[in-house]
C-alpha cells in the first residue's frame, strides 16, 4: 500500500444523489461524489453540486478547498460567505444553515466524524 493518494476524478466511480427533498429550498441540486478514502471516521475526496439551495446541519468536521464554481454558505444568524475557486475553509460540528450553489461548484474535502 502506498502512503500517497492523488485525488483524481478519473480514478474513482462517482456516486450521484440529491439532498433530501425536505431540505431543498430552491432548484434541483444534484451532488456527485468521488470518494477516494474511507477509513473509520475519515472520508476524503471530491464533491460537485449543481445550482440550488438546501439546508445543512453538520455533526462532523469538514475541511474544504473550492476548485471551481461559486457557492454561498450561510450559518443561521450569520453573514453569507461567498466561496469561489481557491477558497479553503473549515466547517465545525454544530454548523446549521444553508448551502446555495450559484454556479456548479467542485470541491476537495476531508471529513472527520
Amino acid at each position: 500500500m502506498t502512503h500517497f493518494l492523488r485525488l483524481d476524478r478519473g480514478s474513482v466511480t462517482p456516486e450521484v444523489d440529491r439532498p433530501d427533498p425536505s431540505l431543498v429550498l430552491a432548484g434541483d441540486p444534484v451532488h456527485t461524489t468521488w470518494l477516494h478514502e474511507e477509513r473509520d471516521t475519515l472520508y476524503a475526496g471530491m464533491w460537485q453540486t449543481t445550482p440550488g439551495i438546501w439546508k445543512v446541519d453538520y455533526s462532523e468536521w469538514e475541511y474544504v478547498h473550492i476548485l471551481s464554481g461559486t457557492s454561498i454558505l450561510t450559518e443561521e444568524g450569520g453573514a453569507p460567505q461567498t466561496l469561489t475557486a481557491g477558497d479553503s475553509f473549515l466547517i465545525r460540528p454544530g454548523f446549521k444553515g444553508t448551502w446555495e450553489c450559484v454556479e456548479t461548484t467542485l470541491k476537495d474535502f476531508v471529513i472527520l466524524e
